[in-house]
């Protein structure tokens, strides 16, 4: 008989834990066993999802706000992480931020920030769980990346650039940590029903004139099943590469996209 809590007794960090794709990976996990603690800039954002996804008898919730482009506050909050929860068996880099613009508009300050976010903060946090994945020679680390990990989309040079270095800091550190019981993903969603995408048809609606229909169906339109993915099917995956007995599967990208052509 299958055990129905799989990650039960494991700790799991998720950060951009406060709304979409990071909120459905928390629920995810929770469902499956996991403590989890939500990380987050916005404490009004973790407190409401900590509400929501706590369950009485359930896994703890816990809660540290962080920037992930931080590296102090990155430090500071793993370690309050570990002293409230354990050590952490479980790393889901979500947390991002995307900006649209073309290639010679986007200013240096951009380009800065969309990798410090996207990039750095997956190195950040990778590096502070590492050590003492391997000493305990078991650990899982899933970056969410995207589909712009996996090809050029126009406009978003600086989020695709991002996204391609979470890409190659995944496969190089699954070599790294290949014999070591710590597995490195990436989860590739395309056009994801969250609020980056909800920004993106306000975009589209304030630089085109069409109806927010229009571009809600324009987007839609590049997944060949014509719809946005859900957040609960990108938060399956992961919760796929998160389990003990998922221990072969390393340096993968999984695209989540409906059959998009990379």
């Amino acid at each position: 008989m299958s055990n129905p809590y799989p990650l039960e007794g494991l700790h799991a960090v998720v950060t951009g834990g406060g709304s979409g794709i990071g909120a459905a990976i928390a629920q995810a996990l929770i469902a499956d066993g996991a403590r989890v603690t939500l990380m987050g800039r916005r404490l009004d954002r973790l407190q409401a999802q900590r509400e929501r996804l706590s369950v009485d008898g359930g896994p703890s919730v816990e809660l540290q706000v962080c920037d992930v482009a931080d590296e102090a506050g990155v430090r500071e909050a793993f370690a309050a992480a570990v002293k409230a929860a354990g050590p952490v068996d479980l790393l889901v880099n979500n947390a991002g931020q995307v900006e649209t613009a073309p290639f010679a508009k986007t200013s240096l300050q951009t380009w800065r920030r969309l990798l410090d976010v996207n990039l750095t903060g997956s190195f950040l946090c990778s590096r502070e769980v590492l050590p003492a994945m391997t000493e305990r020679r078991f650990g899982r680390i899933v970056n969410v990346a995207s589909t712009a990990a996996l090809k050029g989309y126009a406009y978003v040079a600086a989020y695709c650039a991002a996204k391609h270095g979470v890409l190659g800091l995944t496969r190089a550190l699954a070599l790294e940590t290949a014999r070591k019981g710590v597995t490195v993903n990436a989860v590739c969603p395309g056009y994801t029903e969250t609020d980056i995408v909800a920004g993106a048809i306000d975009t589209i609606v304030a630089k085109t004139g069409r109806s927010p229909e229009e571009a809600r169906a324009e987007l839609a339109a590049v997944n060949p099943q014509g719809r946005l993915v859900d957040p609960v099917e990108v938060a399956a995956s992961v919760a796929w590469l998160a389990r003990r007995d998922s221990g072969s599967i390393t340096g993968q990208a999984i695209a989540v996209a409906g059959g998009e052509v990379m």
